[in-house]
């Protein structure tokens, strides 16, 4: 499984996440993990699952924080107002630029917005760039 793949797989997990109860959200991911074979159409190894798992967490545990630099950085939008999509893509995101030395963050941001792209609306792109960009740019000043 690519980063990319990876990456969105943790992405649809995320997502979930204020839809449901904590306790529940996990068994969800769960079942979306044994899914995932199902619908790949291959067995995916047992340690890939736990580590997609394992990463969710670790994002779901920092989600506070991160949501406290996303409200800082996006002027006039609150995350309580944010768009779901949006919001997760950017918790994302912000995770790999905070708490992951092995990814850049041009990737993390350029991958922000092509997941944005893909499972956001139209403006969901250039919205999750312009706060990822603002964060960055609070971050060399």
């Amino acid at each position: 499984m690519t980063r990319h793949e990876s990456r969105e797989h943790i992405f649809k997990m995320l997502f979930r996440r204020d839809f449901f109860e904590a306790e529940e959200w996990k068994e969800q991911a769960e079942r979306y993990l044994d899914s995932l074979s199902r619908q790949e159409g291959e067995e995916i190894a047992d340690e890939e699952k736990k580590a997609l798992l394992d990463r969710a967490l670790a994002i779901c545990e920092k989600a506070d924080a991160l949501d406290e630099e996303i409200d800082r950085a996006a002027e006039g939008w609150k995350t309580k107002r944010m768009g779901k999509v949006d919001l997760t893509v950017l918790r994302l995101a912000l995770y790999e630029m905070n708490y992951d030395e092995d990814i850049p963050t041009k990737v993390a941001i350029n991958e922000a917005v092509e997941i944005a792209r893909k499972f956001g609306g139209d403006e969901s792109p250039s919205f999750v760039n312009g706060v990822l960009a603002r964060l960055v740019d609070r971050d060399q000043a």
